[in-house]
């Protein structure tokens, strides 16, 4: 949940680093978000007024959205318009981030500890 609240409050943003941890919960928050709403309002309010909501919820996390994956580009030291070319774009938000200070700011994890488990592996217990 403190991912996808940063990334809200963030949501102007394009300046510093977003980590993989923060980037990609946002992304599984917006498809269970919009497969939410089409299936079980749906099922409930009926398919049109289901889409229309859908259509207003994605609107609004359009531009949190881009702001997250500009800044994830940069963690890994890379341009934000690097979002713009598909494969290369994905590659980049799969590969870890710099753990050093780049030309766009800290590394999201200088404090020396993860978010995740699985993102521990390497470090001494």
């Amino acid at each position: 949940m403190k991912h996808i609240t940063t990334v809200l409050k963030k949501f102007t943003d394009f300046n510093g680093r977003a980590s993989r941890a923060e980037f990609w919960t946002f992304s599984l928050f917006n498809i269970i978000l919009s497969y939410g709403i089409t299936l079980g309002l749906g099922a409930i309010l009926g398919q049109v007024i289901a889409s229309i909501l859908n259509l207003i919820v994605s609107l609004v996390l359009l531009l949190p959205g881009i702001a997250v994956a500009i800044r994830r580009m940069h963690d890994v030291n890379k341009s934000g318009w690097y979002v713009l070319i598909p494969i290369y774009g994905l590659i980049l938000a799969l590969t870890a981030g710099d753990k050093f200070v780049n030309e766009y700011g800290p590394d999201p994890y200088s404090d020396g500890s993860p978010v995740f488990d699985f993102e521990n592996q390497n470090q001494p217990k």
